[in-house]
């Protein structure tokens, strides 16, 4: 058993280097892959550098590790209160003490985790009324989904102002946090974070804009297009369109297309260029593609909302095997080279 002490001398970063070393690289890889790269930077150089991990240390890391998961888990289920009761009665007011500091100091709980529970009709009418910047802060927040229904729900004359309020947001003081929780905590419940917290930004943007319709999507770049031109061009930099398929290799596109309901693709393709079509076809056989062309023909006049939401379909699919690693999709700059 490894003393209290001496594991409290690890730093987190050895903590998470010993944590991957012990699950092997197939489960590290697994977890390496939902991180920034940044993070993947410092973990590897970490493990690089981090000398035979006896078992007894491995052991403890892993409980740690757990004994944390196990209480974050009782935070999203109830709050910060429940989740303390629930460990006093398990391992004593202490130690249920020193589980929650970790938690806190390691950022695990984040500001507005009951709102992420939410739906998102309900979100909408608690935060409809308040400053655009308030909506911006609250969304930065929220799980890309859950924030890109909200922003799709707003008007039209509101999700320019709040999308460019999220790209432009950059650090949020606690005060501010706790500002805007206090006003909500009639309804929901605090979870206010201890130190400064890193939110927003052109990132929060496009995750957010990856995931609503293509109605809004639309409105929203043309709006900062004509209100501020270069963050509408690094916005659209980081954004995936369906027309952006041309991009992609014939390999990528043949597997998309594994992926893809012939139907959908049918009514996307009706809305989409000469150019893209080809595109599609000529990574399909020859039977297929008749086939993908009758069923277009069958369709008749299609709604450009349902064009659009088999777009959006089909560029979520792009998106996720681009995030798992299985296509590559080429941005510019050092994205573009592959090696």
């Amino acid at each position: 058993m490894v003393p209290a002490a001496k594991l409290q001398k690890l730093t987190g970063l050895r903590k998470a280097a010993v944590l991957l070393i012990t699950i092997g690289p197939d489960l590290s890889a697994l977890l390496l892959r939902q991180l920034p790269q940044e993070d993947i930077e410092r973990i590897s150089s970490e493990i690089a550098n981090t000398p035979a991990v006896p078992p007894e240390v491995k052991q403890a890391v892993i409980e740690e590790f757990l004994e944390l998961n196990e209480a974050q888990q009782y935070i999203l289920r109830g709050g910060i209160k429940y989740a303390r009761e629930v460990l006093e009665r398990t391992v004593g007011p202490q130690r249920a003490n020193e589980i929650i500091r970790k938690l806190t100091e390691s950022s695990a709980i984040r500001p507005f985790s009951l709102m992420r529970k939410t739906d998102p009709r309900q979100l909408l009418n608690f935060i409809s009324g308040e400053h655009p910047q308030t909506i911006a802060l609250i969304l930065a927040y929220l799980e890309p989904e859950q924030a890109a229904a909200v922003l799709g729900a707003l008007p039209e004359d509101q999700q320019t102002d709040i999308a460019r309020r999220i790209a432009l947001m950059e650090r949020t003081s606690p005060e501010i946090i706790r500002e805007v929780e206090r006003v909500l905590e009639g309804r929901l419940s605090s979870v206010v974070g201890q130190d400064f917290t890193a939110v927003g930004g052109v990132k929060a943007l496009v995750d957010i804009l990856n995931r609503v319709d293509r109605g809004t999507e639309k409105t929203i770049l043309e709006c900062l297009e004509r209100e501020d031109p270069e963050l509408a061009e690094e916005v659209r930099k980081r954004l995936f369109v369906f027309e952006d398929v041309i991009n992609l290799d014939d390999n990528s596109i043949r597997r998309v297309l594994r992926e893809v309901d012939m139907r959908d693709l049918a009514y996307a393709l009706k809305g989409s260029s000469d150019e893209v079509r080809q595109r599609i076809f000529r990574n399909m056989s020859q039977r297929a593609t008749e086939m993908l062309q009758e069923d277009m023909e069958m369709l008749g006049p299609v709604r450009l909302r349902d064009v659009e939401a088999a777009q959006t379909k089909i560029v979520q699919i792009i998106r996720r095997l681009d995030e798992t690693g299985e296509i590559i999709i080429s941005r510019g700059g050092e994205d573009a080279i592959v090696v």
